[in-house]
């Protein structure tokens, strides 16, 4: 795989593209493709996390599964949707607990987390692509081992990051994370079979918030406007 991906990234990422298990990846996507297979998202947003919050930038991770599996919904981002496309489940109730926690009112076809990661908010998903309509599809094709090794390399390059995660799976992950030198916030994950378990009310947007300001560093405008109406 030819991979096109923001400069700091590709180089700091240089060995784990390199691994077998990431070569195996690449050939298992050209498959899919050579058979027909819709992938979402587009090539184009593959890494589209990493090129809108290089690695000097990133300031807090939010661990996604793998992307949405629906026409028009990933774009690269986890928990994201373009803006228009009407936000699934799980990102209704982070806009619930957007507006519980800070008193942000978010429109249900504005879910474009862009704005989150030119703050420093990397949208990583543990798997970075998806076979259309089957969730889960490519998770076990190499993701895992690709996205461990970012979570890894964060962790031993940077100081201070504050990684939110949501629900068992990403919870799995602290492992991987030095809890001496970094913040963890758990809660629940946000899907509907769990929100009312712990995400709503786990505060942690205003948390991430005093987190930043307690250590120096600008907050988070969680803030998403909705769309201008013509």
């Amino acid at each position: 795989m030819d991979v096109q991906i923001e400069t700091s990234w590709k180089k700091l990422l240089n060995a784990a593209f390199e691994k077998a298990s990431f070569q195996e990846l690449s050939i298992f996507l050209k498959t899919e493709k050579k058979q027909g297979k819709t992938i979402y998202p587009p090539g184009p947003l593959l890494f589209n996390a990493f090129n809108l919050t290089p690695v000097d930038q990133v300031k807090v991770v939010i661990l996604g599964q793998d992307p949405y599996h629906g026409i028009s919904q990933a774009h690269g981002l986890s928990f994201s949707v373009p803006q228009g496309v009407k936000a699934p489940p799980s990102l209704q109730n982070i806009f619930k607990e957007l507006k519980s926690d800070i008193g942000i009112e978010s429109h249900v076809y504005y879910g474009d987390l862009t704005h989150w990661a030119n703050q420093g908010v990397l949208l990583l998903n543990a798997a970075l692509t998806v076979r259309a309509g089957e969730p889960f599809s490519h998770a076990r094709y190499g993701w895992a081992d690709f996205t461990d090794a970012v979570i890894e390399i964060l962790s031993a390059e940077k100081n201070g990051l504050i990684f939110l995660l949501w629900g068992k799976f990403a919870q799995e992950k602290k492992r991987l994370i030095d809890e001496g030198k970094h913040y963890i916030l758990t809660a629940a994950h946000p899907s509907p079979f769990s929100a009312d378990k712990g995400f709503f009310g786990c505060r942690h947007f205003s948390k991430t918030n005093e987190i930043l300001l307690k250590t120096g560093r600008s907050p988070i405008d969680w803030k998403l406007q909705p769309p201008t109406q013509s």
